[in-house]
């Protein structure tokens, strides 16, 4: 079974900053130690670079795009890449109907959508809450699979 790892889990999981860091270590450790593989988009991937590189007096990293081109090659290196393709195209449109999606939530429809053609059906993400729309994505907060675990 494969698991999507949203972009506000890879920015902690790659820079172990904080307290969020601690946990997204702890729940991404239970993931892959019961045998889920670990996902992430193209999207999440520009997510991620926009954060690293924004200067840090606009809530960045700021780091060089060397910097950040170093953690984005870890990331593809330990997770499996979900591919764009027209039909991810065709199902986030489809999406972006049925759900009246508007404004910056367009860009987890863009995630979801990837997510149901690669029939990938849950996600771990700091925001569940941004995905409790689609029916068909289970979204879990890392602090709940560190505490519990994966399967639960």
């Amino acid at each position: 079974m494969k698991i999507l790892f949203h972009s506000n889990v890879l920015l902690r999981w790659n820079t172990r900053t904080n307290h969020d860091s601690i946990v997204v270590i702890a729940a991404i450790d239970k993931i892959l130690a019961s045998g889920y593989e670990g996902c992430f988009t193209s999207q999440n991937l520009g997510e991620y670079w926009n954060v690293l590189t924004r200067p840090t007096d606009r809530n960045g990293f700021g780091l060089t795009s060397a910097e950040a081109d170093d953690r984005a090659r870890a990331i593809e290196r330990r997770l499996i890449l979900l591919a764009d393709g027209v039909e991810v195209r065709r199902e986030w449109r489809r999406l972006l109907v049925r759900y009246s999606v508007t404004g910056v939530q367009v860009h987890d429809a863009r995630i979801a959508a990837s997510m149901n053609v690669h029939a990938v059906r849950r996600i771990l993400t700091f925001n569940a809450r941004d995905f409790a729309r689609f029916a068909d994505i289970e979204a879990a907060h890392p602090a709940d699979l560190a505490r519990t675990g994966a399967r639960e």
